[in-house]
């Protein structure tokens, strides 16, 4: 598999997301300019320049025409996918880490970093059809746990939202009342933060990596641990493949220890495991350094990762990878 390497930005990638067609891919990272790319060759198509600050993440809207960012300059934007315009700010008194719309692109939830004394918050705002109607308003705030929110993420049909970050611990809020419903059990749970949060194409189940060197696989539902992938580096990036029963993991140590140790090219790899058996059935090598971000192109014909090296790689699968047997 020869990757089509991608050079957009000047600083280390954040965040990797794919539209629901598959033929676009938005890459976010520390240089202020989330990019749009061409998915199956790597061309590149624009930039979305606006923020101040490094970019946490993004999500698209399912007909591709609206795009979303979280920033740490304090604001999440709403873009035309197109042009490039900014339609929307929301402003904040703290970092925006996370975004992600809900089904029907109608609310969106944006989570906030702890700062200044303020706690970390998750926040849901309505999304107006047109973008002269958009306000600035949330339906609901939760307020937060201790530590940073990595990840929030809507649950099966809306009704629920899914956080998880520094302290380890995934909740499930009600996405009407704020209530909090579940958390994951300290004994099944993860033993450091948590890094990254992937769902399922139906959502009826999520993957989570973490600093304690493994990924745990949850229902969506009823937040019970369903598998658990150990692997002997921290993990910063997961991802399920939409057509295979294949996770894939990314990470590496912490960019501030990764002078101290070995570097070689390559130590970096995208681990792919059997999402059923829990094996390692093979690695992607090729990043200068710690793998931020990984995605699944939605057909699960090819999957991208950006790196701490300020590389997009993609990678098409050759035919072998479909025929992959334990």
């Amino acid at each position: 598999m020869r990757p089509i390497l991608m050079k957009g930005h000047e600083r280390p990638l954040t965040f990797l997301k794919y539209n629901r067609d598959g033929d676009l891919l938005f890459s976010c990272a520390k240089d202020h300019n989330p990019t749009v790319w061409f998915a199956d060759n790597g061309e590149r198509l624009g930039t979305y320049r606006g923020h101040n600050g490094a970019v946490w993440s993004c999500d698209i809207s399912r007909d591709s025409s609206t795009l979303i960012t979280g920033s740490a300059d304090q604001t999440a934007k709403i873009w035309d996918v197109k042009t490039g315009t900014p339609l929307f700010t929301f402003n904040f008194d703290s970092p925006a880490r996370s975004v992600d719309f809900a089904v029907g692109d109608k609310l969106v939830v944006i989570t906030t970093d702890p700062f200044m004394g303020l706690s970390s918050a998750i926040h849901i705002k309505p999304v107006a059809a047109d973008p002269d109607d958009q306000t600035g308003e949330s339906i609901l705030v939760l307020k937060g746990p201790q530590g940073r929110i990595n990840r929030a993420v809507w649950g099966p049909l809306n009704k629920t939202i899914i956080s998880a970050g520094e302290d380890s611990i995934i909740r499930v809020w009600d996405s009407e009342t704020g209530k909090l419903l579940k958390e994951s059990d300290k004994e099944d749970g993860h033993k450091k933060p948590i890094t990254s949060l992937s769902k399922a194409t139906d959502v009826s189940h999520f993957l989570t990596g973490s600093l304690d060197k493994s990924a745990k696989l949850w229902d969506s539902r009823t937040l019970t641990l369903i598998k658990t992938y150990v692997t002997e580096r921290p993990v910063n990036a997961v991802a399920m493949s939409p057509l295979l029963d294949h996770v894939v993991l990314g990470g590496g140590q912490d960019a501030s220890s990764v002078t101290t140790t070995d570097h070689r090219a390559g130590k970096f790899e995208a681990k792919f495991y059997d999402k059923i058996l829990t094996e390692e059935i093979g690695g992607v090598k090729g990043h200068f350094g710690p793998i931020n971000a990984l995605a699944f192109n939605p057909d699960g014909r090819s999957f991208s990762s950006g790196g701490e090296d300020g590389y997009v790689r993609l990678h098409h699968f050759d035919q072998d990878y479909f025929n992959i047997k334990i």
